[in-house]
């Protein structure tokens, strides 16, 4: 057999002269330099038993389960929420109606800033991205005929995530359930809020303390829930690679870990209930790279580095979702092919959990057909195509191995450069994030600009097309829920009220944990705003430094 660079002086030089190669950039999205082909010569210093391994075994590269989807299939979990609780109650129950086996809550900007729905700030944002939450009165409606111990529930909330998981929790309670049988996900991820969102309320180090107190609690009051997402799909979407996506998700995740190492936490007792959030994007590959490299290099931090000894700490598990900024306005309905390919990916890359983004998101928040495709599309996935028969079927490929060995070098740069600014929050206020995505998204938007890549629809094969009917959110929600709230206010105790108020400041003030103090808020129908508003007076607001 010739040698790869023989062949490529030969046979492909020859091939090359006769049909030149497109004018494509022949990189991944994060600027990887492609080969024409790759060979076991890729793969000199490769080790199948110490990077690869068997599913299910350290360092997870293939999967975090032996029998990976040939035993029970990725968590369908599609993201919902719009509107009033009673609204997005009813797409809950449509939505496990047609097959969904998870819930996932979007909430709308006020709750996710901390603001009732009544509040001035609130004006004009009720309901529009994602579900109204001011009180327990709204969970209660929001997970109406919904039983906690049966369904998992996502609920993608950070800066008040305590007060609204109390909530969660307190209407399990109301409800009878058993907490240690409840099972669910708060995103919780409030450094990759500084780094790409920005719905932040408080500074760093009191907004990562109250992550730290959900660690701290968690495992000893709801043993199944998972304490944390850490979450890059935001970085992503904020205009990152994927390489970068990966080291920043990384580094937030390390940065939880020691500071509840720091507390004194046992790295076992915690670790297993943390849990990851990637996006998958359009580079077919280099997302199936990413989510094994993510494995891998996480399995020898917690491992190597921070000696956790029950391998369920070492198992880096996660949810992914389609990539809502790959998505076009344009031509609508080709962003059905964008997801399923990208659904793919995620499911090549061994996801635990999944969700698919409707065809019409660029436009409006998901219509109900819409949505049912987004779901039906992993369901053909699972179903019809074969990819879930056999564990890791891509394991072994030259390319995918050596593209997930050049992520993982990638990673681990990044990491020691944020280390040596002093860690992710030093590198937050020095700008670092910000620059290093600035930059990227404005090398990726150029590429467009040009022609140099395609999007289908955008830049290439333009066509004149009326977009399709999109749901648009009535202004009666704020209506509904100002009553609401005005209701809760008139009927609950105001000395609870105020005694769970006062208990909350005098933890935040002592340093102590705070989420029991959340949760006799929740009970006693405090609301968010008012939590916040404590948390405000006690830790103040962030604002973030300006960059010249």
């Amino acid at each position: 057999m010739k040698a790869k660079r023989d062949w490529l002086a030969s046979d492909y030089a020859k091939s090359k002269a006769r049909l030149p190669e497109r004018p494509y950039p022949f990189r991944t999205l994060s600027d990887y330099v492609v080969e024409p082909i790759y060979t076991p010569d890729d793969l000199a210093e490769f080790s199948p038993e110490r990077d690869l391994g068997y599913p299910g075994d350290y360092p997870y590269t293939r999967g975090v389960q032996a029998s990976m989807y040939r035993g029970k299939l990725w968590t369908m979990r599609m993201f919902a929420g719009f509107g009033s609780a009673e609204q997005t109650n009813a797409r809950f129950k449509k939505l496990l109606e047609a097959g969904q086996t998870g819930l996932s809550t979007a909430f709308d900007l006020p709750t996710l800033m901390g603001y009732d729905s009544d509040h001035p700030f609130s004006r004009g944002e009720v309901g529009k991205c994602g579900v109204a939450v001011s009180s327990l009165a709204d969970m209660e409606v929001l997970f109406d005929g919904i039983d906690p111990e049966q369904v998992t529930t996502s609920m993608t909330i950070n800066s008040p995530a305590n007060a609204i998981w109390a909530m969660y929790l307190a209407m399990a309670e109301k409800r009878g359930a058993d907490l240690t049988k409840v099972g669910g996900t708060i995103q919780n991820d409030i450094l990759k809020e500084f780094i790409a969102q920005k719905e932040y309320i408080f500074p760093p180090a009191p907004s990562v303390k109250l992550v730290i107190d959900t660690f701290e609690w968690g495992p000893q009051h709801v043993p199944k829930w998972n304490v944390i997402s850490v979450s890059g799909y935001h970085i992503r979407e904020a205009g990152s690679t994927a390489v970068q996506e990966l080291a920043f998700t990384l580094a937030d995740g390390v940065h939880y870990v020691r500071k509840a190492l720091a507390r004194g936490l046992d790295i076992d007792e915690f670790a297993p209930r943390l849990s990851f959030f990637f996006n998958l994007h359009n580079d077919f590959f280099e997302e199936i790279a990413k989510l094994r490299a993510a494995r891998r290099i996480w399995a020898r931090q917690l491992r190597e580095v921070y000696g956790a000894k029950n391998p369920r700490s070492w198992m880096l598990r996660t949810h992914a979702q389609t990539a809502g900024v790959s998505l076009t306005a344009q031509q609508p309905l080709v962003n059905i092919a964008r997801v399923a390919i990208q659904a793919l990916a995620g499911v090549l890359g061994g996801t635990n959990s999944l969700h698919t983004d409707s065809y019409d998101e660029a436009l409006a928040l998901p219509s109900e057909e819409a949505a049912t495709i987004a779901l039906r599309t992993q369901q053909v996935i699972a179903f019809e195509t074969g990819v879930a028969n056999t564990v890791d079927p891509l394991a072994g490929s030259y390319y995918l191995e050596t593209l997930t060995n050049e992520m993982e070098r990638q990673a681990i740069d990044y990491l020691e450069r944020i280390d040596a600014l002093g860690g992710v929050e030093a590198a937050i206020e020095a700008g670092f994030f910000a620059t290093e995505i600035g930059e990227a998204s404005y090398q990726q938007q150029r590429e467009i600009d040009s022609q140099e890549r395609i999007i289908v629809g955008v830049n290439a094969f333009v066509e004149d097309n009326p977009s399709p009917p999109i749901l648009l959110i009535d202004k009666e929600v704020e209506r509904v829920q100002a009553e609401r709230l005005a209701r809760v206010r008139l009927e609950r105790d105001p000395q609870a009220a105020q005694a769970a108020l006062s208990a909350l400041r005098e933890a935040a003030k002592n340093d102590q944990n705070t989420m029991p103090a959340f949760m006799a808020c929740a009970h006693a129908y405090c609301t968010l705003g008012e939590q916040m508003d404590v948390l405000r007076e006690v830790y103040g607001v962030y604002e973030e430094p300006v960059l010249i």
